[in-house]
């Protein structure tokens, strides 16, 4: 399954060099590049990966997935709360209380990125795409 991810990332980079004048999917700074593809990776190698294993295990194995899929999507929930005015607690108390209870996890608070970074992150691709 980690191929087709690699293939995608392929494609899209085949895409912006072969149309970058008409589709600019990166962007020109290889920094900035750079900072695109390191959250590409870790949305394939988190969220895909953990949601395969919360399919394909059980017990312990499929509930520690479970922990660390919500612990992702949480770094990322501050982002779509911030742009999409909208409370995810509002909307989803349940799932906010558990998302807590398994950030009091020492193992899940501090193998996080920070969610202010992930915050700045879609900032600069609201930017890039004319929407900011």
């Amino acid at each position: 399954m980690e191929n087709q991810y690699v293939s995608l990332l392929l494609e899209l980079e085949y895409i912006e060099e072969v149309w970058k004048d008409k589709i600019p999917l990166l962007h020109s700074d290889p920094c900035e590049r750079a900072q695109a593809r390191f959250w590409a990776d870790y949305i394939n190698k988190k969220l895909f990966d953990l949601g395969k294993k919360i399919w394909s295990t059980k017990g312990e194995e499929q509930e520690a997935a479970k922990n660390d899929f919500i612990e992702c999507l949480k770094v990322w929930l501050y982002a779509y709360e911030t742009y999409g005015n909208f409370n995810i607690e509002a909307e989803c108390p349940k799932f906010v209380a558990w998302a807590k209870r398994c950030m009091q996890r020492d193992s899940v608070a501090k193998s996080l990125p920070d969610q202010h970074k992930v915050c700045e992150f879609v900032s600069v691709a609201r930017q890039k795409f004319g929407i900011e």
